[in-house]
């Protein structure tokens, strides 16, 4: 009998930074491997888009279009450059207006891809429809997708093969245009006899012509079983990654799945061609050689049993442990994900998938630092009250009541794009105005930019460009005579920061291992100046209830402020958290300064009544 050949697609370089790097990667450090990879016989790559997006903006001063084009140069005119789409969220912080999407789609045929996958975490089609046909309109392949979870054990309703078939259904019956369908499972948590019943019916239902792939991950232990599932079920294709950015909370690496496929009717590769392990195996060893000073957390190597309880996707734990280590709360992190299990429980079953999955982090977050439900985070109240669609079940009546009280909103059931295209601060005129206000060039790419990252787009495109890439420093630690050389662990403020210091030839200078990030420091005798200033001790101090970092201030000293007013915004794993003012009077003191960091209990602002 003739073996069937699987259809991979590698997702070293946009899965696989994401779910092991935080999605921090910068250009020509991988570009040497997507060739080598092409050499192996990979001809199908996840290249960009999802948070593999943003991350160029925010944390490696690169612009992601210029990424694609790199990549398109690279991997050569005929490979299938596939990225990956959010619905009306598209690659944004926030959900986006028409005009947006339609630009999206352009702007990623303009720079090169082939394939968009375009999924919504609430499987609600019409966050797919007009996204589809903007995708397919623009000359490029829609790949739409049905997502995935298991849900906590002793949950019910939804995230069942018939459910999934009725999400099947309805982009049937809506006529979104599709070239392909994937069943994505984000958390990896679907266990693999749920796997291959669902994918049975979808092939019965679509028939042999229709192309069907899986999607998963290896955080729970069962990425194999289930794709070995899907493949006797009837799917054509699955997705592979190449060490060092394979298994853990990636996908399982191309080796692996190769070796537990001998022996049956199945091969992997590209096209027509089955893909050479041997080649692999040598591209793998280039591409370990090129990130070998990327800082690799240790979380993302591993499988997490508690992960079911828990569905935290792989390509979003590890960007939240990444911003839980810059603020120096990483040891809340186990909290935070035993209290996921309630969050998502009561929130209504949507899929851990960007960006719920951040939603039900968020509100975990809150619900350890600040107490169950004293705090509805904004992302997750809005989606229980209905503002990114339709929940597959209702969430739960009491957190609906809290969540409208606390962010002043009624629930809706309104399409999520109209609400969109009513808001003045979204869409294309806003964005022109933003970058005129600013003085900035205005083409597609940059209104692009600016409406999909807001302000960090803006400040991007000023010159602004953080690093926040986690590298290694293979000296850092070493030491050098007459410096300040050697480990710490440092606690400020009730953080803990382990610190390796390599100092320069006695300089009080040199390089620092900072929680496993490499910076460069110095040491100098204190003078006193930019240090925080100190209260006057003659108002009310308002203190940090969260850490984060201070994203803006909206207040000025010497400012009245009424009870309620806004003094100033902190960013907590991608949350904006306004910090209000608890009296009226008059504000007597900042005590804090723009991007400073801040723990729990630091104060902010003085208001003197």
């Amino acid at each position: 009998m003739a073996k069937k050949l699987i259809n991979v697609m590698n997702t070293s370089f946009r899965d696989g930074f994401q779910s092991v790097y935080g999605a921090r990667v910068k250009t020509a450090d991988f570009l040497p491997s997507v060739e080598a990879s092409v050499e192996a016989g990979f001809t199908h790559f996840e290249a960009g888009g999802g948070a593999r997006y943003q991350s160029l903006y925010l944390y490696c001063q690169e612009d992601a279009f210029d990424m694609m084009d790199a990549f398109r140069e690279t991997a050569g005119p005929a490979a299938n450059l596939q990225t990956l789409a959010r619905g009306v969220n598209v690659v944004g912080l926030d959900s986006q207006s028409s005009d947006i999407i339609d630009l999206h789609a352009k702007m990623f045929k303009k720079h090169g891809m082939t394939t968009i996958r375009n999924f919504d975490a609430l499987n609600d089609v019409r966050n797919l429809s007009y996204s589809g046909r903007c995708i397919t309109e623009a000359g490029l392949k829609h790949e739409v997708v049905i997502t995935l979870m298991e849900l906590p054990p002793g949950c019910s309703g939804a995230h069942t093969p018939e459910f999934y078939m009725q999400t099947l259904e309805a982009i049937l019956d809506d006529g979104v245009p599709f070239d392909s369908i994937c069943f994505k499972d984000a958390s990896g948590t679907a266990v693999p006899s749920k796997v291959y019943e669902s994918i049975k019916l979808a092939r019965q239902r679509l028939g042999s012509d229709v192309h069907i792939r899986l999607h998963t991950h290896e955080t729970a232990g069962v990425s194999v079983g289930a794709y070995k599932a899907a493949l006797d079920a009837g799917a054509d294709g699955i997705d592979l990654a190449m060490a060092p950015v394979s298994g853990g909370t990636s996908q399982p690496d191309f080796i692996v799945m190769w070796h537990s496929l001998r022996g049956t009717d199945y091969v992997l590769g590209n096209d027509t061609d089955e893909i050479d392990v041997d080649k692999v195996v040598e591209a793998e060893a280039v591409f370990k050689d090129a990130m070998k000073d990327y800082f690799v957390p240790p979380e993302a190597t591993a499988v997490e049993p508690l992960i079911p309880y828990s569905p935290m996707p792989g390509g979003a734990l590890t960007a939240n442990t990444q911003m839980m280590r810059d603020a120096g709360t990483l040891d809340q992190f186990p909290a935070v994900i035993a209290a996921m299990s309630e969050v998502v429980r009561k929130g209504g079953f949507g899929s851990s998938v960007t960006p719920v999955s951040q939603f039900y982090f968020q509100q975990a977050y809150n619900n350890v630092v600040l107490g169950p439900w004293k705090r509805i985070a904004e992302g997750y109240g809005k989606m229980v009250l209905g503002y990114f669609g339709k929940t597959p079940v209702p969430a739960d009546p009491e957190i609906v009541a809290l969540a409208g009280e606390q962010l002043g909103l009624e629930p809706t059931t309104r399409n999520p794009r109209d609400i969109n295209d009513e808001d003045p601060n979204k869409g294309i005129d806003a964005a022109k105005k933003m970058l005129t206000d600013k003085d900035l060039e205005v083409t597609d790419e940059t209104i692009f930019i600016a409406s999909a990252l807001k302000d960090k787009g803006i400040a991007f495109l000023q010159g602004e460009r953080p690093d926040g890439v986690r590298k290694v420093d293979p000296s850092a630690g070493a030491a050098a005579s007459g410096g300040a050389a050697g480990s710490y662990s440092v606690e400020v403020g009730g953080r803990k920061y382990e610190v390796e210091l390599d100092a320069e030839g006695g300089s009080g200078q040199g390089k620092a291992t900072v929680n496993g990030k490499s910076v460069d420091y110095s040491i100098a005798e204190s003078t006193g100046a930019g240090m925080a200033k100190a209260a006057t001790g003659e108002g009310e101090v308002v203190n940090a209830e969260l850490a984060g970092q201070v994203l803006r201030l909206a207040v000025s000293e010497g400012d009245s402020v009424s009870e309620g007013d806004v003094l100033l915004v902190l960013e907590a794993l991608k949350m904006e958290i306004e910090v209000k003012a608890p009296c009226s009077g008059t504000v007597s003191a900042i005590l804090v300064s723009g991007d400073q960091n801040v723990a729990v209990g630091d104060g902010l602002v003085e208001i003197a009544s």
